[in-house]
């Protein structure tokens, strides 16, 4: 659907960043679980990764950007290649997602803009901005305040935010990941 949009549209960055979009994030599906437990980017077993997938994905974002592109699709694909890069570049994704959340005043995009900034070596900074966000019944907001608590070696208030995250989760294959990390909890 996203090729035949581009061919039909072929003038619109918008079409070109969701086709983009849509390339680089299925190209990691093969890596995103295993043993029934979901696999987060950093641990995924990038030989499992579609390359050529990636790169024409590349391709669609590069023309994307050529047609001025910097919409809401656009800023989505740029994110995901830069997540397909070893090592990444989390300053800029901080960056990135810090705009796309100023383009879509979405409280979720801010929650993985809060998820960059540690991995950028603020945690603490992190926390401050998930506490902010208005999310008190999605569990990838527990979850993530459940890992930045555990940067901090805060464990008693990770425990507890893992388990607000376990009685919100849906998914078994989120749960069982969510239960491995508290059970590997220290302390």
């Amino acid at each position: 659907l996203g090729r035949a949009l581009a061919e039909l549209m072929p003038d619109e960055p918008e079409v070109h960043g969701l086709l983009a979009l849509m390339l680089v994030n299925d190209a990691r599906r093969e890596a995103r679980f295993a043993d029934g437990a979901v696999v987060l980017l950093r641990d995924q077993d990038r030989s499992l990764w579609d390359v050529a997938q990636i790169a024409e994905g590349r391709d669609a974002l590069a023309r994307a950007r050529a047609l001025g592109g910097r919409g809401p699709y656009v800023l989505q694909a740029v994110i995901a290649s830069l997540h397909a890069d070893d090592p990444q570049d989390w300053p800029r994704l901080a960056v990135l997602y810090g705009e796309l959340a100023r383009a879509t005043g979405s409280a979720v995009v801010q929650l993985n803009q809060a998820a960059a900034i540690a991995e950028a070596g603020d945690p603490e900074a992190a926390l401050a901005l998930v506490s902010r966000l208005d999310l008190k019944r999605y569990h990838y907001l527990h979850s993530t305040r459940a890992e930045l608590l555990r940067r901090l070696d805060r464990m008693e208030e990770a425990r507890a935010a893992y388990l607000r995250a376990l009685e919100l989760v849906h998914s078994d294959a989120e749960r069982r990941f969510l239960e491995h990390r508290l059970t590997t909890l220290p302390g």
